[in-house]
């Protein structure tokens, strides 16, 4: 089964141009994906739709094989999460532990249920220790890892994750990537949207390229980024390993061990 499936899909806001064009995807369960393309693209646009936070001018969106518009952002949530650009977007509680808590809350799962899901998601994204501080004193990185830990704590069943790492330091980047490698690895279906193409490449099993308003590159990273007209049209560069994959006269690759094992083979 699919863990996404959108069928020719149109989005316009009241009173503007259409934003999505007739996008046609389908992302499978477990697969790590990422979205790229410039600004005003439709990434974001396209991926709001996944949990209900738009929905389709014209066409269909199923979850899990289930027809999205049947369903509110609420029970969309519990198997979509939305992690946002900006942080202090998701964050208005007065605890770190009460932020993380209001999903389950509204889910009226038990309190033990809910501490004990606490306790594993502030563990996971090194939080434990600012249990009963206030969000807003946290730095950029923690405060994008709340943000993330109040999607986690939901289990959700795919995870968007929408310019995680923008504005951030490299420590907590990598914090960010542990948190969400984890994930993948426990069969969590990933969305990136991401400009950082070195990021792209060193996660993703497949790349979307995406202009206005459409789906114009689908495949593997080496594919994606080894097509110099594709990358042209949606005004993307390739990301640095692959630039010197080239120059030393290999075969493009974008992922480091397998470049690392090329080079090897060639001595």
């Amino acid at each position: 089964m699919n863990a996404i499936d959108v069928e020719d899909i149109h989005f316009s806001y009241p009173e503007s141009d259409e934003i999505l064009k007739g996008v046609t995807l389908s992302v499978k369960e477990k697969e790590f994906v990422s979205l790229v393309g410039q600004n005003g693209s439709g990434k974001t646009t396209l991926a709001k739709h996944f949990n209900g936070l738009l929905r389709p001018t014209k066409g269909k969106v199923h979850i899990f094989g289930e027809d999205a518009k049947n369903f509110s952002i609420a029970e969309l949530s519990k198997k979509v999460g939305h992690l946002f650009q900006n942080p202090e977007n998701q964050i208005f509680e007065e605890t770190v532990f009460d932020e993380i808590a209001f999903g389950p809350r509204n889910l009226n799962l038990p309190q033990e249920e809910i501490e004990a899901r606490i306790d594993k998601v502030l563990k996971t994204t090194r939080l434990s220790r600012y249990r009963d501080t206030h969000p807003l004193s946290l730095s950029g990185g923690e405060k994008q890892r709340l943000a993330l830990a109040s999607v986690v704590v939901m289990e959700p069943r795919i995870l968007v994750l929408d310019e995680p790492t923008t504005g951030l330091d490299l420590l907590s980047i990598n914090g960010i990537l542990e948190v969400v490698k984890g994930l993948h690895k426990r069969n969590v279906t990933v969305i990136l949207i991401t400009h950082d193409m070195e990021l792209v490449s060193e996660l993703s099993e497949r790349v979307v390229v995406m202009n206005n308003g459409q789906i114009i590159g689908d495949g593997k990273p080496n594919d994606i980024f080894a097509d110099d007209e594709l990358l042209k049209s949606a005004s993307l560069e390739s990301p640095q390993i692959m630039k010197f994959s080239k120059i030393l006269g290999l075969k493009p690759e974008v992922k480091v061990d397998a470049l690392y094992k090329r080079i090897i083979d060639t001595l």
